[in-house]
């Protein structure tokens, strides 16, 4: 097996010109260039960032063992297919497709060709979520709030899939097992389609997640806190940082109902720091992706988790549609107010 890996970038739009970025400099990647429709944008950064644009797709596939898709969610499909096809491995950013459909042809062209298949869910690596797994033990209730400004970018999609899917993921990841029942709902604020929403989702474990998100806030807020038998974790995911306060050893639980205490007496705070605290989290990404196609270590957000994000995002989505049928449409990927970025965005 090689000990590098040739690896290009298909879209050079916001996020795409991180990638480009970042995987100039990744140990074990060999950038050998992005495909860019827009020739002024393909110009603009292979200037600055001295990377060379590649005029086609199929040129940049011949070239590469691995690519990073980051094309409108409308094209993950059909650009990461192309990919697949010839056993190129791929990074597709969130959400992995438009429908289940199209992401389970895409897994399934993976299968066929032993190309990997890695999920764009970036949050996997914020500083806060990786120094808060050794102390996740079965949470019991985790709140997510994910609140932003307005930005007229990716506002013609529901929410859901604009930004809650980033906590569907998360909750997955840190509750496991199976959402066995969800309530939702959610409302037009700005826009035709879900502006604000929220659901509450109960798993086959017993454990209770309520998700907020919203993008007519006024100030940007990215927590998560998470309750199990051991403690409570705050995190704050917009600054990368945590506390768990965690019940002190020999606690007589009985004592604390005889009289009121300070929290100090019963629990103790430790101060969540990470490894490696200052890596960029799509950094991360990428390494873990280059690692990835050279076998030195598994996929760490499979193709299958993206999948699974989608279907429950899609499942609370039908559940707002279902008590505001006059959004049936709006709200959907492949509707009419389905998202579309600029190519590259």
């Amino acid at each position: 097996m090689s000990d590098v890996t040739r690896i290009g970038v298909i879209g050079a739009g916001s996020l795409g010109f991180h990638h480009v970025r970042l995987l100039r400099d990744v140990a074990g990647a060999r950038l050998e260039g992005f495909h860019e429709l827009r020739g002024e944008r393909a110009a603009e950064v292979e200037r600055e960032l001295g990377v060379p644009a590649v005029a086609s797709l199929d040129e940049l596939l011949s070239r590469v063992d691995a690519v990073t898709v980051v094309v409108p969610t409308p094209e993950h499909h059909a650009v990461a297919k192309r990919a697949l096809e010839r056993g190129v491995h791929v990074l597709v950013e969130k959400p992995i497709a438009s429908t289940l459909e199209e992401a389970d042809e895409l897994l399934e062209v993976a299968r066929a060709s032993g190309a990997l298949v890695q999920t764009g869910h970036v949050e996997r690596f914020n500083r806060a979520i990786r120094a808060a797994l050794p102390y996740i033990d079965s949470p019991r209730f985790v709140e997510s709030d994910r609140l932003a400004p307005f930005n007229p970018r990716g506002s013609d999609v529901a929410v859901v899939l604009d930004l809650m899917i980033h906590d569907i993921d998360l909750v997955r990841t840190l509750v496991g097992g199976r959402v066995d029942t969800l309530a939702a709902s959610g409302v037009p604020v700005l826009t035709p389609s879900v502006d604000i929403a929220n659901a509450r989702l109960t798993f086959d474990t017993g454990a209770v997640a309520n998700i907020t998100a919203s993008r007519v806030s006024r100030d940007r807020v990215r927590k998560l806190r998470i309750f199990q038998q051991s403690g409570y974790l705050s995190l704050d995911l917009g600054q990368g940082t945590g506390e768990f306060y965690r019940l002190r050893d020999g606690l007589d639980v009985a004592a604390l109902a005889s009289a009121p205490r300070r929290l100090e007496e019963y629990m103790e705070r430790v101060q969540l720091v990470p490894p490696d605290h200052d890596a960029e989290p799509l950094r991360l990404e990428l390494e873990s992706f280059v690692a990835a196609t050279l076998g030195r270590e598994p996929v760490i957000v499979t193709g299958a988790d993206g999948r699974e994000a989608l279907a429950l995002a899609l499942r609370i989505m039908n559940e707002i549609e279902r008590s505001l049928p006059e959004l049936a449409g709006a709200t959907s990927l492949q509707g009419g107010g389905a998202r579309r970025e600029k190519p590259g965005a």
